[in-house]
């Protein structure tokens, strides 16, 4: 068993287990891809086919406005899946792009293939059931975040959402999550940390 599948079975573990049947079962389903940095998963326009669940490095995904702004949804490193999930649950042209940030692996599991399992295996939609009201919370606290906090707490919040990539990321990328432009973030964070943004 590879460590990409270690790990994903680990991450479901959380919430259920698998008899080794149902493990094979699962991973029979599953597909591993990597991409480079700045290669695409998935561009806007297409209808988004599978569920990817990173296992080493970081996709992001984002819209671009009609004044060429980025405005990154989500960062997903290792352990986290990511979708453009309107196109994924609507099977119809998606307003995302999905690219990695850096060297990338994750596997990819179909919607019909996902949607069998939920039938075969039920405790696999109560999984998925969980990590989407979690999603859930996480955008509309998100959402509130966007509305009522300073750039500063926006930033602050990203690292806490976030602490493995602060370091990573260039501050562009960061700056798109949070809704300021790069040089705004810049100077941000050469002010002491009582000002606000």
């Amino acid at each position: 068993m590879s460590t990409a599948h270690n790990l994903l079975l680990e991450h479901i573990g959380r919430h259920l287990s698998f008899s080794a049947a149902e493990e094979k079962r699962l991973l029979s389903l599953l597909q591993e891809r990597s991409l480079k940095p700045k290669q695409f998963l998935h561009h806007e326009g297409e209808v988004q086919k599978s569920q990817v669940f990173v296992t080493s490095g970081c996709l992001r995904s984002y819209a671009i406005d009609h004044n060429g702004f980025e405005h990154i949804l989500q960062f997903a490193p290792a352990g986290w899946w990511i979708a453009d999930m309107q196109s994924l649950l609507d099977q119809a042209p998606g307003k995302l792009i999905i690219d990695a940030i850096q060297a990338s692996t994750f596997l990819q599991i179909s919607r019909s293939d996902l949607d069998r399992l939920y039938d075969e295996l039920p405790g696999l939609e109560r999984h998925f059931r969980l990590l989407l009201e979690r999603s859930v919370v996480t955008y509309q606290n998100r959402l509130l975040d966007n509305l009522s906090l300073s750039a500063r707490e926006r930033y602050e919040n990203f690292c806490k959402a976030y602490p493995s990539l602060i370091r990573e990321l260039p501050q562009k990328q960061v700056a798109a999550y949070i809704g300021v432009t790069p040089e705004f973030l810049s100077r941000m964070l050469n002010q002491p940390a009582t000002a606000k943004g």
